[in-house]
């Protein structure tokens, strides 16, 4: 165990994310001894395991004690610790809403992308789906057309900023369209940035529309109370 430990912890320093398919990945999510030791290890360093289940890959990330000690000295952190400026991370968080907020509405009611939901009556005993099955493409075209004047020109954004998203392993470029990246769905934090686009400038938009967003997501269990109100109404 002592070298798959070894090996698995080299291959995320190296990889910086690895598929949960993987042989390796697989044991440290099922294995709780497993999981156990490659937790000490890596926090030895400074170091976490980043697992989102509905996410395909797994990466490692700085623990919180230590991003002001490692970021810190630099002007970029307060913004982003990747040095992104603040016209990628915008870019980033459109992408973001635009394929994992579609791509977890699939997840959750357990149907594929190119169904209705009318195809299986068994679908919600159907297991998790990952990649392609449920993760959505973005034409490249129309993205540029929607918000490079917002952003910047053409050139620069396809140039600066989807180039780095690329580069970073959020966005994958193929064809003309842009697909999810193996960081994408699992270093955003999904619950946060759900909320604060949802309930935040996209909810105002919806309730001028006629359409407020819902008391809840999807992903809470209601209150007590409010499971009551609910059975008596």
């Amino acid at each position: 165990m002592e070298q798959q430990i070894r090996t698995l912890t080299a291959r995320l320093l190296a990889s910086r994310s690895l598929p949960r398919t993987d042989a390796l990945v697989r044991r440290a999510l099922v294995d709780e001894a497993f999981r156990v030791d490659l937790d000490a290890r890596l926090a030895a360093v400074g170091l976490q395991l980043i697992d989102n289940p509905y996410a395909a890959h797994v990466a490692v990330a700085l623990t919180t004690d230590v991003h002001e000690p490692v970021f810190g000295a630099t002007r970029e952190y307060a913004a982003s610790n990747l040095g992104l400026t603040r016209d990628q991370l915008a870019l980033l968080v459109v992408i973001w809403a635009l394929i994992i907020l579609p791509k977890r509405e699939r997840q959750v009611n357990r149907q594929k992308l190119a169904d209705d939901g009318q195809n299986d009556m068994f679908g919600k005993d159907a297991p998790l789906a990952y990649g392609e099955e449920v993760s959505g493409a973005l034409s490249e075209a129309s993205l540029l057309a929607d918000f490079a004047p917002v952003i910047g020109h053409k050139t620069y954004v396809q140039g600066k900023l989807l180039s780095r998203l690329a580069q970073l392993g959020f966005i994958e470029r193929k064809g003309g369209m842009i697909l999810e990246g193996p960081l994408l769905d699992v270093l955003l934090d999904y619950r946060t940035l759900a909320d604060r686009i949802i309930y935040g400038t996209l909810g105002e938009v919806l309730a001028q529309a006629g359409h407020p967003p819902p008391a809840r997501d999807a992903f809470t269990a209601p209150e007590p109370d409010d499971a009551d109100a609910e059975e008596d109404d």
